[in-house]
């Protein structure tokens, strides 16, 4: 993806960026997800809601970067920068995103985090796969075997899906926790090429400010979604006797709710961001990459389980990694390689 105006270093730098705003998302939103249902949350909308909730934070940066603009450009600086066609595609796939949250949280509900996001690092699999049908990316080797070692890693969760059943949960509701986790690392698979396909047929130049409009209007009609969901169920009238019930306390069930939604913002803002700055397959790779650490904190703050299973399966997600990683950085090297040749060979012709 091309970034007029944007020099490779700068580039690097935003990537970085993008990169360590993903890893607090990533990190802390499953383990808040799971605190609020450990310490006695049950509300599965209001849950979703969360995962988009915090979208007016993005105003802070984007008020930011129109005050920059109105310094140089003056009375000429624009507002805002998205077109009506770029504002509805984003619209759509926030309502998609809406319902992922949806199926996230209800896998949420019923698995302990590591075989969640175990699960979510399938995600990869169904971004590569999804990327290579959406945006036409050309997949190596490399990346076909992660593709199947990560899937490989989700079927042997699946054989023995009841190991690590958590107490008060059925097997029925396991399973479906199960399959709704997989079905929603599926629908973002798709959505993150979604989100690509959108920077590559914008027709104007794709900035920081357009990719933070995007994503606030995707977050913003993924919350709506969710606030739908959270009135027919009637989500707001119970979160005050729920807060009176938690746990932690009362005070504690709105610091753990205002949190939430702060730290799952970080992870879509920086997803948008690794997509602007690489691609959707690389944000899918952040995801995936970022799956140990997600596991030892589970297993540090939760007690949970990590059966043999569980490590097999790390493992094979581990090697998927290292595989998409060592097949990236040849393509890179083999492009660095043609650079002096193509070059010497134009300067050649000139001559």
């Amino acid at each position: 993806m091309e970034h007029p105006g944007l020099s490779t270093s700068m580039r690097r730098i935003l990537l970085l960026i993008s990169c360590l705003i993903l890893a607090v998302g990533i990190c802390g939103g499953p383990l808040m997800m799971r605190l609020y249902y450990v310490e006695g949350g049950s509300r599965i909308w209001l849950s979703s809601w969360l995962q988009t909730g915090g979208w007016p934070l993005t105003l802070i940066p984007l008020a930011t970067l129109y005050y920059y603009r109105r310094k140089t450009e003056g009375s000429n600086a624009k507002f805002y920068l998205m077109t009506p066609r770029i504002f509805i595609a984003s619209f759509v796939i926030g309502v998609a995103t809406g319902l992922d949250d949806f199926l996230y949280s209800w896998g949420g509900s019923k698995l302990p985090v590591s075989t969640s996001s175990l699960l979510l690092a399938a995600q990869l699999a169904f971004t590569a796969v999804g990327a290579f049908f959406i945006v036409k990316l050309k997949l190596s080797p490399f990346s076909i075997n992660a593709v199947v070692l990560l899937t490989v890693g989700a079927v042997l969760l699946g054989i023995r899906s009841n190991g690590d059943r958590p107490e008060g949960v059925t097997s029925k509701e396991y399973v479906i926790g199960f399959m709704m986790t997989l079905l929603a690392a599926a629908l973002y698979g798709v959505i993150l090429p979604c989100i690509e396909l959108t920077y590559m047929k914008a027709k104007q130049a794709i900035t920081a400010t357009l990719v933070l409009e995007i994503q606030m209007i995707m977050s913003f009609a993924a919350t709506a979604f969710c606030t739908v969901g959270m009135i027919v169920n009637k989500d707001f009238q119970a979160m005050s006797r729920e807060a009176k019930q938690f746990n932690l306390g009362e005070a504690r069930y709105y610091t753990v709710v205002v949190c939430t939604a702060a730290i799952w913002e970080c992870f879509f803002v920086g997803i948008i961001g690794v997509i602007y700055c690489s691609s959707s397959l690389m944000s899918g790779v952040m995801i995936a990459v970022l799956l140990p650490v997600t596991e030892v904190l589970a297993v540090i703050f939760f007690k949970e389980n990590f059966s043999g299973e569980k490590g097999l399966a790390l493992f094979l997600s581990l090697w998927g990694f290292v595989s998409y990683f060592y097949g990236e950085f040849r393509q890179t090297k083999k492009e660095k390689n043609k650079s002096p040749e193509a070059e010497m060979t134009t300067h050649t012709e000139s001559v």
